[in-house]
This record gives structure tokens, C-alpha cells and sequence, in this order.
């Protein structure tokens, strides 16, 4: 009911002089999903500045997801918010559980309302006196009583508010610090050097899509395929239809299909973890989202993407980064936050259709001046492969991702590139390493770091660490001795990855204890590599070629 057009035509035209949401700087807003400025609180927001608007003058003060203050989709909603108001009050309660918000010294934080998305109050006014123009923050991190409290004895003089600033081009709605920011933002952005790139598949119903073996692919389309569709609903769980997937269409589509065992594919469920589901490369149909326009290029032939998100948690002991040499669905980093993570092949296959797995040729997705600009700096020119490598190289340097954590929680990464050769060459090489363990391919994973130990079931019944002993317990017989705190500890975006893995897979018997092995082993080397990669990344940024020169 709240999708219409007077609304729509609202968020997305400039009316009664107040811009349009969906526009920055007088240009289109050019997000490829949106999907945020469609929530309610966004809408409501937008009717009362209507409201003022027409009136002249007037006052707005609501409780609200406190997403709008710094994501980037929200920027032309802020510069509209501060060409229709004179002054700005945004009181950030934070509260977050997606992002893992803890106050400041690491205390808990907790939300005032009994949900998962932080909260902010935003008061903004319009009294027509330019002489008082501002926009103010202040913030509240601390347990919900504290907070309730501190709200209950507090006014808008006393709460702390601080001048802000928001600038082009993203308009932020809170504090940022601008010291080596410069540097860092004359860096090319990872979706300008590879300018091809998607979200992630989108199942619809995991459940029911996606699978570990190939065979339980095949069992479930064949039988699901044909089922009743209330029957089917009941037996796979799959509760009501949604918008973009339904139970039947998923049926026809499959059947439409010619139901072929050739249409199982591997996909990169989480970090690896290669499980498989039934592509048809058509959209709304059994895979909610397939993209078939894009994940060809992972399906014609040979290739490698990397994958990563707009914007990474404040938690700076994680990775944001990881590989992929096949489709991938949304939420391999994170499944928390789903449309955020982006893949970016290394390769197109311009000549292949849908479907086609036999291509005549590929072409790098690099930007054209690219590999021009590095054969100029370095007296060579470098693969394809050895630019990946390089900046899969700098993405896994802990130097990197805590220098520039504040700019990384905002936007897709930038990368710097060294005006060295040689040094160019040895991060490419370290990187390619890292490349090669992630995709399980590296003859570094041989032998094992750890050993699978016991005797008598492999049926996972739980999964407990200790540390003192450096073993994994599956259930009372079987362990896996070898792992060490670091490695256990390990995370690749929201998943400690060892845990992860051994508690998807709770309850099975026929899982592959040598696929753990080799995992633990990547990780062990992962862990190695960035140390020997940490000098060699200082000496890159330490001089860098200069693009806007």
C-alpha cells in the first residue's frame, strides 16, 4: 500500500523546491540498488519536508533507523535534507546488532527499542534566519537504561551537539576525520578498475536452491518440480510467496528447463564453502535473482572474481575480501546485510549468450587505462591476473584495513599503486599466493597444519574450541587437533571461518574432513602471508604512482 505513485513521484522529483531524493548534486544518484530509499521512515521523512516546504517554516522531529546519517545510498537524501532546513539536530543512538556497535572503550551497547537496527532522533527546522544555519550531531553508545535515563534528563542544550559539516560528495551526517584521507581518495576506486560487477545470486529460498552434493540438487528439482504447489510450500517450509519469487513460477521454470543434470553448478556459498544449486540463468524463476547477464561471465569459462562489500563493519580484526572461480551467492561475507557485496570478474566473455559454456573469446575487465598507466610507471606491462594479484595483495594488508577502516566502512575500497616495478611484482606474487589458498588450489596446502583425530562416528554433534589444547571437538570420539587461537579465531567479514563451517554442516555424517584440513591449512598460510606482506605494502604507499598527474 505504500508503494504508489504520488509517494514515488515524491522521493524522486524535486516538489515545492525540495530536491529530489534520488539525485546528487544535480546529477542521477546512479546506485544500482536503491532499495533503502523505499523504507517507510524515508517516506515519512519525505512527506513532512513536503510539509514545511509548502508552509515556509515549521519543525521535524522523528525517531528513525539511524541509517540515513552516513550510507552512501542516502547522500542526495541529506543534501536535499540541508537545502530545505536550516538547522539539522541528529542525536545517533546507535544500538546497532548488524554492525556489532559497542561503545567507544568496548562496553555493550543496546538498542532502546527491542530491534536490530540502530536508532537515531532527528530534529530539523526551518525558521528562514541563514545567520543560524548548522548542522549539529551528538551520540549515546551504553546499555538501554543508561540511555533512557540520559534522554530523560537531557534538553537540546544540554545533549552536546557539535557542529558538523557535510560535503560533497556524500553529504555525511556525522563527524568525519579528514587527516590522510586526501591521499587516500586520489586512489582509484575498485569498481573503476574493474567497471563490470554485481551483487551477488539471490536464491529466493536457500533451502530449497542451494545444496551440498549435486545429487541432493537433482533429487529435490526433479521431485519439487512437479509437486502440488500448497504441498510443495509445506514440504520444503517455504512459507508465503514474495514479490519476486513464487512456488509456481519457480515450477514452471524448471520444468521449462528441461530439468538437465548440465544445469547443476557450483556456487560459493560462504567463504569456502562450495555448495550447488540449478541455474537456469533466468530471473524470478526457481533462483530469485540469477543475473544472467552477468554470471556468465563465471559460467563461459575460466575465470576468478574478487569479491567485497561497499561497506565494511567498524570490527577492524576482520577481512572484508575474498575469491571466488564460480557464481557466488549474496552473503558469502556477510548474510546479515544482504545486496551489500559486490563481485568483479577478472575476465568477460563478451561473445557468449546465456547458457553458452563454449565461448569464442574473453577480454579483461579492467578499466582501458589501466594496464596503459602501469606499462608507463613500471617498463612492462602486467597481466591481468598480476593486477588482481596486486590488489588482493593490498586488500589482506592489516596496515591497509586499519589506516583507512573510517573510509572503508563508507564506500567500495581504493587501491594504491606502487610506482615500483619490482616491488609491483612481489606484492602480485605474495597476492597470487593468497589467491591460490583461498581457492584451495595451492600446493601450500600440503601437508595439513592439523589432523583429524579419534575413532568411531564423524557425525558432527557439536562443535567446541579449546584452546589450551588447540582442538576442535565434533562430538565425544573425533576431533581435529592443530588449530591454533589464531587460526580458530580467524574471520573473513561476519564468520569466524573454521567455526562456521564445522556448524553448517551439525548433524551430517558424510562431510569431508580433508576439505576442513585444507581449510585450516589456508588459513594458518593466510595468516603467514599477511606478516611477510606488511613491509612491502608500507613501501607501496610510500610511493605511489600519482593518477590525476
Amino acid at each position: 500500500a505504500n508503494r504508489n505513485p504520488w509517494i514515488d513521484s515524491l522521493l524522486k522529483t524535486d516538489v515545492e523546491g525540495a530536491q529530489s531524493y534520488y539525485s546528487v548534486d544535480g546529477r542521477p544518484l546512479g546506485e544500482k540498488n536503491p532499495k533503502w530509499l523505499q523504507d517507510d521512515y524515508v517516506k515519512f521523512l519525505r512527506f513532512a519536508q513536503w510539509k514545511v516546504q509548502k508552509a515556509g517554516r515549521g519543525i521535524v522531529a522523528m525517531i528513525t533507523n539511524h541509517g540515513y546519517l552516513d550510507n552512501p545510498t542516502f547522500r542526495g537524501m541529506r543534501q536535499s535534507l540541508l537545502k530545505t532546513f536550516d538547522e539539522i539536530f541528529l542525536l545517533d543512538l546507535h544500538g546497532n546488532s548488524l554492525k556489532r556497535e559497542r561503545a567507544p572503550g568496548g562496553e555493550p551497547d543496546e538498542n532502546v527499542f527491542d530491534i536490530r537496527q540502530g536508532v537515531a532522533i532527528g530534529i530539523f527546522v526551518k525558521h528562514g534566519r541563514p545567520e543560524l544555519k548548522g548542522v549539529y550531531h551528538a551520540e549515546l553508545y551504553g546499555r538501554r537504561e543508561e540511555k533512557y535515563d540520559w534522554l530523560e534528563t537531557h534538553t537540546l542544550g544540554t545533549a552536546g551537539y557539535q557542529p558538523i559539516h557535510p560535503e560533497t560528495p556524500f553529504y555525511f551526517f556525522i563527524p568525519r576525520k579528514k587527516e590522510g584521507l586526501e591521499k587516500y581518495h586520489s586512489w582509484p576506486r575498485i569498481t573503476e578498475l574493474f567497471p563490470v560487477n554485481q551483487t551477488g545470486i539471490m536464491a529466493g529460498r536457500d533451502r530449497l536452491a542451494i545444496h551440498f552434493t549435486p545429487e541432493e540438487v537433482w533429487s529435490t528439482v526433479r521431485v519439487f518440480a512437479y509437486m502440488d504447489v500448497e504441498l510443495a510450500r509445506q514440504t520444503y517450509n517455504l512459507g508465503r510467496d514474495a514479490r519476486d519469487w513464487k512456488i509456481s513460477t519457480a515450477q514452471e521454470d524448471l520444468r521449462q528447463s528441461g530439468l538437465s543434470r548440465d544445469k547443476i553448478v557450483p556456487i560459493l556459498y560462504r567463504p569456502f564453502d562450495i555448495r550447488y544449486t540449478y541455474y537456469t540463468g533466468k530471473n524470478k524463476g526457481f533462483l530469485r535473482w540469477a543475473y544472467p547477464g552477468f554470471m556468465r561471465h563465471m559460467l563461459a569459462g575460466e575465470n576468478v572474481g574478487l569479491i567485497t562489500r561497499r561497506q565494511q563493519l567498524p570490527d577492524r580484526e576482520c577481512t572484508y575480501f575474498f575469491v571466488a572461480d564460480t557464481i557466488i551467492s549474496d552473503g558469502v561475507i556477510r548474510s546479515d546485510n544482504k545486496g551489500c557485496e559486490s563481485l568483479f570478474p577478472l575476465y568477460l566473455y563478451p561473445s557468449a549468450e546465456a547458457g553458452d559454456l563454449h565461448p569464442s573469446g574473453r577480454e579483461p575487465n579492467l578499466a582501458p587505462w589501466l594496464l596503459p598507466k602501469l606499462s608507463e610507471a613500471y617498463g612492462f606491462e602486467p597481466t591481468p591476473e598480476e593486477v588482481l594479484a596486486y590488489i588482493y595483495a593490498v586488500l589482506y594488508s592489516p596496515t591497509y584495513r586499519q589506516k583507512y577502516a573510517e573510509a572503508l566502512r563508507v564506500d567500495f575500497p581504493r587501491v594504491p599503486f606502487t610506482a615500483d616495478g619490482a616491488l609491483f611484482r612481489q606484492l602480485a606474487a605474495l597476492g597470487q599466493r593468497l589467491i591460490d589458498l583461498h581457492l584451495l588450489r595451492s600446493p601450500e596446502l600440503d601437508p595439513p597444519v592439523a589432523k583429524y583425530q579419534g575413532t568411531g562416528s564423524d557425525k558432527i554433534e557439536f562443535v567446541r574450541y579449546d584452546p589450551d589444547t588447540c582442538r576442535v571437538a565434533v562430538n565425544k570420539d573425533k576431533y581435529f587437533e592443530g588449530i591454533t587461537p589464531e587460526m580458530w579465531e580467524y574471520q573473513i567479514g561476519g564468520y569466524r571461518v573454521l567455526e562456521k563451517w564445522l556448524k553448517d554442516r551439525k548433524g551430517k555424517m558424510d562431510w569431508d574432513f580433508r576439505h576442513y584440513l585444507r581449510i585450516a591449512t589456508a588459513i594458518a598460510r593466510t595468516i603467514e602471508l599477511q606478516r611477510e606482506l606488511e613491509p612491502l605494502y608500507q613501501a607501496a604507499e610510500a610511493h605511489c604512482i600519482h593518477w590525476n598527474s
